[in-house]
């Protein structure tokens, strides 16, 4: 998203480009950031809402800092168990392999750059040393791998009177087991106690917001309770795109009620592409979540007594699960935009109100506009002490309270099925569709039974610290397995060596490098493997294992068909290094012995771009002026991920991107990569896939294939952008035994060969909650966008039955869904502020 008209009044109040005068080692040139068809704001001053009615009584007192505080929602962990934790202990020895320093020093603790932590000193100057140390990539700078940054934060509460600037490509960790308290001091001046992306004036910022990749910020208490609540301030401005996270923070503002002026606010995000965030909690303040983002996945908050819960500013598609409201004046604000609502779609599933005053604020109506606009899905939510459950902001109640809503349901409605047509007398089916737009009760999909839990909620879990996990348990890929993690010596063997080498308890560490492999690797079906900020798994084109495409090789493989185990990947980057079009990046075989107990958290797939691919601008650059066919130079994998028939698994936080731009050399300029496909998903269940999103490969970047029980909340892709200069055919035809759309209904229209979001093949049961199915280009001219038909279609089906998707966007795609062939929801009829929306489309 490009820079919003708010940035004006949040530029009067903070005034940050002063930091630019006193941080080390910052770059002095600008960057314009990437224009947007959309920008929506919201003035800071009007966050208040006295047209809502009598004003709430006043609150209790905040929560004390307990273990597993009251009323919250599964943070048995929140405020730790004080023991050691492993990850300030572990020796650190990972190293940048592509960088231009070698002496780069990835791990860095406050401490060691004179921060205190007493609850007195001011720290703000030695915290934002050790962030920025080493030539980072700051202002100025567009992206850059190759000096990422772990700064660690022992147990303590720091001072801090300005905003501590995250450079790109960093992680801010506190100790889980005791949260170290970020403070701000009474006289506090910035945007937020952290900051993400720093505004600068007109309109600037240090990064592009589309384009601010790889943060983490976890195990934090963030308080502003010292500043005074009517001055604008947040805790966090968290301003991001793909493979960013949050989990285990604690807000802490001043209490207040709703109408009084409390300026206080938790998080800040006006704007950015794609994101993850869970475990948060939020006690007090005038808005917990000021939200407004293109699509995002959101499990597992709690809002303690704040005047709003969540303030949705705008966004694409959004899902909200697992969310816990605490005597909250409002729950979920979407009344921004009023009778043109701003928010595009909102699924609210698991969740529930406790004691609100009002619980969801819309603006949705017979009125507003455009049609589609304010899509809401409430899935499985409890209202108790809360009505009406939905109501206009004028009070009229549109869904009452105090009970549990199965299913709610606001904006177009589509029931697909086989209609019965004459053709020379004969009687053919056919697949059509009903349509309506409602506002009111649906009946609940079917959710199969393995995707649920004991209470009815669908499985999740959070992306596992081993907070408990004693420090000598944790197994260096480096330190015992011997491998060189240069990128360029060969580490199969000893790869598959380490990996066998683990005990049951033992957790295998992978230290930051880049461990290049020539032949498949075999994971163990009941191992935990760690990574050290993002350490890449490099897949070697050169080899010929790797090379035929018309043979595609497993190059990590979990699990072999009918294994069961209990295998972990945290935290790693699965790329190639060259062209390696006959390379399956991940075959994941292995079941889980229970639904959550196999899983990726935090890890990625980045096929070129950034050193060490071998697929970057030098040789890569999008050339759409001249008709050619695929560089064969250019070509990335055969396929990022296939779940088989056999394999369960919990994906959470997961970005498979086909480069689009350069990230490391200078031009950054838009690149093409010729990469097959994305993720394919024949699990027979369960599967569940939080935040998850597959970008820019020729023929699909989701396929769900001869597939059952699979719960997907919130997917994203977008088209290749060079299509169709080549089409999607260019390099890789389709291929049968991988389900691969034939793209045969194309014949006489050319914007139809173009990658599919999501196609699904001889599936049933499939359970989507927000899908963001994007199409920007057709060979990179947006001339498109404004028809919207830079492509034919977005969702593909075939042979299926049983598919329940929830608030579908889509980005100019002539059609939303074909079925067989068949148009059945044409994108004109659901125009939403950006998107094209559909709350529920349904093939029972």
């Amino acid at each position: 998203m490009a820079p919003s008209s708010a940035r004006s009044s949040i530029l009067a109040l903070f005034l940050l480009s002063f930091f630019a005068l006193w941080l080390p080692n910052v770059r002095a040139d600008l960057q314009i950031p990437a224009l947007s068809p959309l920008e929506l704001s919201v003035e800071l001053a009007n966050l208040d809402t006295p047209h809502l009615g009598p004003q709430i009584q006043k609150f209790h007192h905040l929560l004390d800092e307990v273990e597993a505080p009251p009323g919250t929602h599964k943070h048995e962990k929140r405020y730790g168990s004080g023991g050691s934790y492993w990850f300030s202990q572990i020796k650190r020895q990972g190293k940048v392999p592509y960088g231009a320093n070698a002496s780069f020093v990835i791990w860095r603790n406050v401490i060691d750059y004179g921060a205190k932590g007493d609850g007195v000193t001011d720290d703000t100057y030695a915290i934002n040393n050790a962030s920025a140390d080493g030539n980072r990539c700051g202002l100025g700078c567009d992206s850059q791998t190759t000096t990422p940054a772990i700064v660690f934060f022992p147990p303590g509460t720091y001072m801090i009177s300005a905003p501590i600037i995250q450079y790109y490509y960093t992680q801010f960790i506190g100790d889980a087991n005791n949260l170290p308290t970020i403070k701000a001091t009474p006289n506090f001046v910035g945007i937020g106690l952290f900051d993400s992306d720093v505004y600068l004036a007109y309109g600037y910022s240090w990064w592009t917001n589309q384009n601010n990749f790889y943060r983490q910020i976890r195990n934090f208490v963030l308080d502003i309770t010292a500043v005074p609540p009517t001055q604008a301030q947040h805790c966090l401005h968290w301003q991001v795109a793909q493979a960013t996270s949050l989990q285990n923070l604690v807000f802490n503002m001043v209490e207040g009620t709703l109408g009084d002026g409390n300026q206080q606010f938790g998080i800040f995000m006006d704007n950015g592409s794609g994101g993850f965030m869970e475990d948060l909690i939020f006690n007090g303040g005038g808005v917990g979540f000021f939200s407004g983002n293109q699509q995002f996945t959101v499990r597992n908050l709690t809002f303690n007594r704040c005047e709003t819960g969540i303030f949705q500013n705008w966004n694409w598609v959004f899902l909200y699960k697992s969310i816990t409201f605490n005597e909250c004046g409002i729950g979920l604000d979407m009344s921004q935009g009023g009778e043109i609502p701003a928010t595009g779609s909102i699924v609210l599933q698991d969740s529930t109100f406790n004691n609100c005053q009002y619980g969801v604020i819309t603006t949705f109506s017979t009125n507003s506009t455009p049609s589609a606009a304010a899509t809401l899905v409430i899935d499985n939510v409890l209202f108790t002490q809360t009505d009406p459950a939905v109501q206009y902001p004028n009070g009229t109640s549109l869904l009452t309270g105090n009970q549990r809503v199965v299913n709610w349901v606001q904006g177009w409605f589509y029931t697909a099925y086989e209609a019965t047509i004459k053709e020379h007398n004969l009687t053919c089916w056919e697949p059509t569709a009903d349509y309506v737009r409602t506002q009111e009760p649906l009946g609940a999909a079917p959710k199969s039974a393995s995707l649920l839990d004991a209470n009815g909620n669908v499985w999740e879990r959070s992306r596992p610290q081993y907070e408990g996990v004693p420090m000598e348990n944790f197994i260096s890929i480096i330190t015992v397995g011997k491998c060189a993690g240069d990128g360029i010596t060969d580490d199969t063997q000893c790869m598959q060596n380490f990996f066998n080498s683990i005990k049951p308890g033992q957790i295998a560490y992978i230290d930051h490098g880049a461990y290049l492999v020539r032949n498949t690797v075999q994971i163990p079906n009941n191992i935990k493997i760690q990574g050290e900020i993002w350490p890449l798994f490099m897949v070697d084109g050169s080899s010929p294992i790797f090379q035929n495409m018309k043979k595609p090789v497993p190059a990590f493989r979990v699990g072999n068909p009918g294994d069961v185990g209990t295998t972990e990947i945290v935290e790693i980057v699965f790329e190639t290094r060259g062209p390696a079009p006959g390379a399956i990046m991940i075959e994941w075989n292995l079941a889980g012995v229970t639904p959550t107990s196999t899983g990726m958290w935090d890890t990625h797939w980045r096929i070129g771009g950034s050193n060490g691919t071998l697929l970057q601008s030098d040789k890569c650059t999008k050339n759409p002026t001249v008709q050619h066919n695929s560089n064969h130079a250019c070509i990335g994998s055969f396929l990022l991920l296939h779940v088989t028939r056999s394999g369960s698994l919990l994906m959470s936080n997961n970005w498979g991107w086909v480069s689009d731009h350069e990230l490391d050399l200078f031009d950054h300029n838009q690149i093409d990569i010729y990469n097959g496909r994305g993720a394919l998903i024949e699990s027979q269940g369960p599967v569940m896939m939080y935040g998850t999103a597959f970008e820019h490969s020729m023929l699909y970047n989701y396929n769900v294939a001869n597939a059952k029980a699979i719960y997907m909340g919130v997917i994203q892709s977008e088209t290749m952008y060079a299509q169709d200069n080549p089409n999607s055919l260019d390099p890789f035809a389709p291929n049968s035994v991988y389900s691969d759309p034939t793209f045969s209904e194309c014949s006489i229209i050319a914007i139809c060969y173009k990658t599919y979001g999501l196609y699904l093949f001889n599936s049933t049961y499939i359970f989507i909650y927000g899908a963001g199915l994007y199409s920007f280009f057709n060979n990179y001219d947006q001339g498109c966008l404004l028809t919207e038909n830079c492509q034919e279609y977005s969702v593909g089906m075939a042979q299926s039955e049983g598919i329940y998707i929830y608030a579908l966007s889509t980005k100019a795609a002539s059609v939303m869904v074909e079925i067989d062939q068949v148009a059945v929801v044409p994108q004109a009829r659901s125009p939403n502020g950006f998107c094209q929306t559909v709350a529920l489309f349904e093939y029972p």
